[in-house]
């Protein structure tokens, strides 16, 4: 069994491959169990382990194992740690282990890029990024695979690790640090947030007519990262129906909220790739897209990395 590293499964996944293969994934289907969740006590405190299997019918299996640990914060350490296990079709034989946590954002902003390609305007120039962690470096690549992304602006409760952020990419766009939020949601064309806040940092009485806005963070109930107005407004998509049931914090305030109802989710990304469903009904509206992630996306990305390293990639 081979065993990969984090630059390798960088190396593994460039982007337009990486967002094909999550589109021939969601297209084609996969068997994708429940997320198991085991609560594990620990004599430092409680900890949690993560499985997420999927398989294709007749090819890959595979399965993510992350374990949390808040208490490292204590020593220092990163509170989530997780690899991917990868076992061909035929026989289950096992192939590969991945480390995790660059599969995981990386996996993650391509699906963001991937319902950009289908919601957003081809004439997308501005790209707004709420946050500055490890995600935020991987949507603005990821944007720019889908869209002729010229301009980049970057907020973020710390203004100098946005400004650190904008100086990464300046080379590449025209990038800035802004601390006006509401100014730089009002010129963007795609609004990208990836942020654990339990609070509304993006209005929807600041979304011009024609913006995309992306939702990453809030995979709990208690979190959010958009007010109700922005789902009012807005024209909205899913990755999958189960996620956004299950831990979407946006689309759950909301409905609390009685600025949405659930059935009002216009298509997940599954029905807008076959073409079951639409996508955004014209240049004016905003369309907006919540992920909380699925096991099929660490199956897809896993298979990516594996045939690009291995040269059997199609």
């Amino acid at each position: 069994m081979r065993m990969i590293n984090g630059d390798e499964v960088a190396q593994g996944l460039p982007w337009t491959a990486l967002i094909q293969r999550l589109g021939k994934v969601f297209r084609e289907g996969v068997e994708a169990p429940p997320r198991h969740h085991h609560a594990m006590h620990r004599p430092d405190g409680e900890a949690t382990m993560l499985l997420m299997p999927a398989w294709e019918p007749a090819g890959y299996i595979g399965v993510k194992m992350v374990n949390v640990f808040p208490q490292n914060a204590d020593q220092g350490l990163p509170a989530i740690a997780g690899v991917y296990f990868l076992s061909e079709g035929r026989h289950g034989q096992p192939l590969a282990c991945l480390e995790g946590s660059e599969l995981t954002r990386r996996r993650t902003a391509a699906s963001s890029a991937l319902a950009a390609e289908e919601l957003a305007r081809q004439d997308a120039e501005t790209l707004v990024i709420v946050g500055t962690g490890k995600l935020a470096p991987m949507l603005i690549e990821a944007h720019a695979a889908v869209r002729p992304i010229k301009r980049v602006k970057i907020w973020g409760r710390k203004y100098a690790k946005a400004e650190q952020l904008a100086n990464d990419y300046a080379d590449r766009f025209t990038t800035e640090a802004v601390s006006d939020l509401e100014a730089a949601v009002g010129e963007a064309d795609i609004v990208s947030c990836a942020t654990l806040s339990t609070q509304a940092l993006v209005k929807g009485a600041w979304l011009k007519p024609g913006v995309h806005l992306d939702l990453v963070g809030a995979f709990r109930h208690s979190m959010r990262e958009s007010d109700g107005d922005c789902f009012r407004r807005g024209e909205v998509f899913v990755d999958t129906y189960a996620g956004a049931q299950g831990e979407a914090g946006d689309v759950h305030q909301a409905i609390e909220e009685g600025a949405f109802a659930f059935d009002e989710i216009r298509a997940d990304l599954a029905e807008l790739l076959r073409g079951e469903r639409s996508g955004r009904s014209g240049d004016e509206a905003i369309t907006v897209f919540k992920s909380v992630g699925a096991s099929l996306e660490d199956l897809a990305a896993a298979i990516e990395v594996w045939e690009q390293l291995e040269g059997r990639h199609e």
